[in-house]
């Protein structure tokens, strides 16, 4: 009687990827949801150009000031009289929001310093006029 070795058949090693592929599914999950998007006003206007623009980063409000001088904040119209009163009560929900103004180019200049002057008056603490880089 000859004993010999017994030949096993080798299985070939494999990864589980199952618990890494869930793992990608929450880190995707988790960048989608804490990722800011750059909002825009909702309204077209032609922004003056500049040669020195910096980039604003953290925009709460936006307010756009159309060539006819309506003004729009969060896409609805706003009358002059009511611009602080709006922004005071956006304010209640982001206190340290800062306030970007969209004027187009042929705005007149004073409603764009009676939006600044209620902006200030609302309480807000950062305002920034958006213009399109030369």
């Amino acid at each position: 009687m000859r004993l010999g070795r017994r030949q096993h058949k080798q299985e070939e090693a494999q990864i589980d990827l199952t618990s890494m592929l869930d793992i990608v599914f929450i880190m995707l999950i988790f960048f989608i949801v804490t990722s800011s998007f750059v909002r825009e006003s909702g309204v077209e206007v032609n922004r003056p150009q500049a040669s020195n623009v910096i980039s604003q980063k953290d925009a709460g409000i936006f307010v756009a000031i159309t060539s006819a001088n309506d003004i729009y904040i969060d896409k609805r119209v706003v009358d002059v009289e009511r611009v602080q009163a709006t922004l005071e009560h956006l304010l209640l929900d982001k206190p340290d929001a800062s306030l970007v103004i969209q004027a187009d180019e042929h705005a007149y200049s004073g409603t764009v310093v009676k939006v600044m002057d209620a902006a200030k008056g609302a309480g807000v603490k950062n305002i920034a006029l958006a213009a399109e880089k030369k």
